[in-house]
């Protein structure tokens, strides 16, 4: 097959591509406009760390004697029900258990070290969360950059009547396949920005179960 009868279609497929790469770039920019800096690809607001005190209407977490994971009991259900690999149910199950053994006498004090553990662990997690969010965009603006620089060595070398058939063939295949990826990572994006907030809203569950406790 010669060049000119490969090059139409395969024009066409990247012309698509670019465009719809294009369209995935424009849709980050909007969102960053509303939402926060320039490596904040969601449409939710970047909120950094959480407040305890948004959350926790019980006793100062800064007034506690005691560090959650001096209590043993504490340390085991909070790095259980926190753990990636705990299903939420089962995560929000062993905080009620737990919640419901306690004495009643010194019922505030070790259910505040539970939301004390809870929400540290929570909120460490929802750092690392967001901070892989902010490295994918990052990694996603370098690899625009690459394919802008791909396109123009491509439309380059189609210029010139004396360019290698071959070389031309080789980086339409690199393009293809750089956008490619391109549109993959950016449509896992909407489900990576969800995290931070599924993370909340666990957390806010389990606060639920332990105020409900509460003297």
């Amino acid at each position: 097959m010669s060049r000119a009868s490969r090059l139409p279609g395969r024009m066409l497929l990247l012309g698509l591509l670019t465009g719809l790469t294009l369209a995935g770039v424009a849709q980050v920019e909007a969102q960053r406009a509303a939402a926060g800096p320039p490596d904040w690809p969601c449409v939710q607001r970047l909120i950094p760390e959480l407040a305890w005190g948004t959350i926790w209407t019980g006793p100062p977490l800064d007034e506690l004697e005691q560090a959650w994971w001096e209590d043993e009991e504490v340390g085991r259900v909070v790095r259980f029900a926190t753990s990636r690999t705990t299903p939420k149910e089962q995560a929000l199950e062993w905080v009620r258990a737990f919640v419901e053994s306690v004495d009643e006498e010194d019922a505030e004090q070790r259910l505040t070290l539970l939301f004390s553990g809870l929400f540290e662990l929570t909120d460490r997690e929802r750092k690392r969360t967001i901070e892989r969010i902010r490295q994918a965009s990052r990694a996603q603006l370098t690899r625009l950059e690459t394919i802008s620089a791909m396109v123009d060595e491509l439309e380059e070398r189609r210029a010139d009547d004396e360019a290698d058939e071959a070389e031309i063939e080789r980086l339409s295949e690199a393009l293809f396949w750089e956008q490619r990826t391109f549109q993959h990572r950016q449509q896992t994006l909407p489900a990576m920005c969800d995290q931070p907030y599924l993370l909340e809203e666990e957390l806010a569950r389990m606060v639920r179960v332990i105020m409900a406790r509460m003297p």
